[in-house]
């Protein structure tokens, strides 16, 4: 297998518990994620990573419905759990997504891989340099680099986070970066709290109904006509660069 894709996701939130479920247009927001992913032409299989707590049953049920294969492991060490989805198939890369971002572009991840595989690089981001909206974040890397950070990263930072070890000096020597034409990095697309959810579910309600397969430049030309809907969530803070 070339590129498998694996979606990290869970119930438990701080900030806005359950978010993972909660429905846009009558379906959970991960399985509209799901949706979107699988338009991706570059993908050869995705995957759901998900923790063993009890919480997750749901998402796991969600995935058997949903035909989508589901891997359980530890709810803290996150990269464990990772590596262990990535361990059953044994890809030569593996491209990294989050569960809070339902607004996720095939299209741009199609880019992210192509100029990835092109380049021989060892990952390659278009988050860890900011220039696309906060909840478009895509990482793609080699299944070798992953092994590495799996036998190798040690700090519960770094457990917890999957991919800041990989981009340390003499860990990753060959890093990649993907930029937006035009830098968007003051945009907040992903969902954390209950106005980000509210800010996707409008978008979703405006552009779903006409087309399903509806792009981030279409979401671009709806929050340039409708500046009351990029005003819902536009005070919270963005992330920095990962």
């Amino acid at each position: 297998m070339r590129v498998l894709c694996i979606l990290q996701a869970r119930v438990g939130s701080s900030r806005l518990p359950g978010k993972v479920l909660l429905p846009i247009l009558g379906e959970p927001m991960l399985a509209r994620q799901i949706e979107r992913i699988r338009r991706a032409r570059r993908i050869d299989l995705l995957i759901v990573a998900t923790s063993d707590q009890p919480d997750d049953d749901a998402v796991a049920e969600l995935c058997r419905r949903l035909g989508v294969p589901c891997y359980r492991g530890s709810l803290d060490d996150v990269l464990d759990r990772f590596h262990g989805a990535a361990a059953i198939y044994r890809p030569l890369h593996v491209l990294r997504l989050t569960g809070d971002c339902p607004l996720t572009d095939p299209a741009l991840l199609d880019r992210l891989i192509t100029q990835h595989l092109e380049s021989g690089a060892d990952i390659t981001s278009n988050a860890h340099i900011r220039t696309f909206p906060d909840g478009l974040d895509a990482e793609i890397f080699t299944f070798a680099l992953l092994d590495r950070a799996w036998r190798d990263a040690r700090s519960a930072y770094d457990r917890e986070h999957v991919t800041p070890f990989m981009y340390r000096r003499n860990v990753a020597w060959r890093p990649g970066v993907l930029r937006d034409a035009t830098d968007r990095s003051h945009m907040r697309w992903t969902v954390d709290r209950a106005e980000d959810f509210e800010f996707v579910t409008r978008i979703f309600e405006a552009l779903y109904p006409g087309d399903a397969a509806f792009s981030s430049d279409d979401v671009h030309h709806l929050l340039a006509e409708h500046p009351d809907i990029a005003r819902i969530n536009a005070g919270l803070a963005v992330k920095g660069a990962q």
